[in-house]
């Protein structure tokens, strides 16, 4: 089953909806693409808040405690925080994981809170066809991962080769080793150790211990998986409930067609 589904069905319901509380913005939960998305599959749509982020003015802070998510959802948000004319401070309260971590070092200023992580890893994606697609997938996934790379080198420099190595060995960092490697400013003075969601991260491979939990709720366990799209058979006296669920997985196989 395709990575990025698994990671946002695993973790449906664990974060917090998206809201602005003056001069901060909260992004509690993983990050995909569109409002439909966010309706379908759960998590924060890159619509949203890139809307809110135009929307301000002055300084902001960006809160975040997120699994990851869609690379270029997280790409959009990141452009509206460039064209955003105030300083932007971006806050990892608990995990800025993926796609989350793009957020973290696209700030002005990137700080980590008490037992903060932050994870940088080569990106996903779902591919169908032929060997002919799955190699243009792959090299695809080559451009992104380079971009990736790109700006984990502008935030912290080094050699992009490194970067790259790190990214492919899938590296989590505590608040200290991000600071240490250039990915982030400074540790936060508050101590107090704010309210974090228990995610679900067993879709990573070297997720520390304590990061993921032993079993997930019955209801995130294993989704149902998702089945390729298909020319539709003539049905007679089709069920209006499996209709809908078949309606569901299509829409979903079209919403994870991008990488994570």
């Amino acid at each position: 089953m395709h990575q990025l589904y698994r990671l946002i069905r695993a973790n449906a319901g664990r974060g917090q909806p998206f809201r602005a509380e003056g001069n901060r913005l909260i992004i509690y939960d993983a990050i995909v693409a569109s409002d439909t998305a966010a309706e379908w599959l759960g998590g924060i749509s890159a619509e949203t808040v890139a809307r809110q982020i135009r929307s301000m003015s002055g300084d902001l802070e960006l809160r975040i405690n997120s699994p990851g998510g869609d690379v270029f959802a997280a790409r959009a948000i990141e452009a509206a925080m460039r064209e955003h004319p105030g300083k932007i401070t971006a806050y990892v309260d608990g995990v800025a994981a993926s796609a989350a971590s793009l957020l973290a070092v696209s700030a002005a200023e990137t700080v980590m809170g008490p037992g903060a992580m932050m994870m940088i890893h080569e990106a996903w994606t779902i591919a169908l066809g032929n060997k002919g697609d799955f190699l243009a997938t792959a090299a695809l996934l080559e451009k992104i991962d380079a971009t990736i790379v790109e700006t984990y080198q502008a935030k912290a420099g080094g050699d992009p080769a490194e970067w790259a190595a790190l990214m492919a060995a899938e590296t989590w960092y505590t608040g200290a080793e991000a600071v240490e490697a250039g990915l982030a400013d400074r540790l936060a003075q508050d101590k107090t150790a704010p309210a974090q969601a228990a995610w679900d991260l067993s879709v990573y491979d070297n997720a520390p211990a304590g990061q993921v939990e032993a079993q997930a709720p019955a209801s995130a366990q294993e989704p149902e998986p998702i089945p390729a799209p298909a020319p539709e058979p003539v049905r007679a006296e089709a069920d209006p409930q499996s209709e809908i669920e078949h309606r569901k997985r299509l829409l979903a196989v079209r919403l994870l067609s991008t990488a994570a």
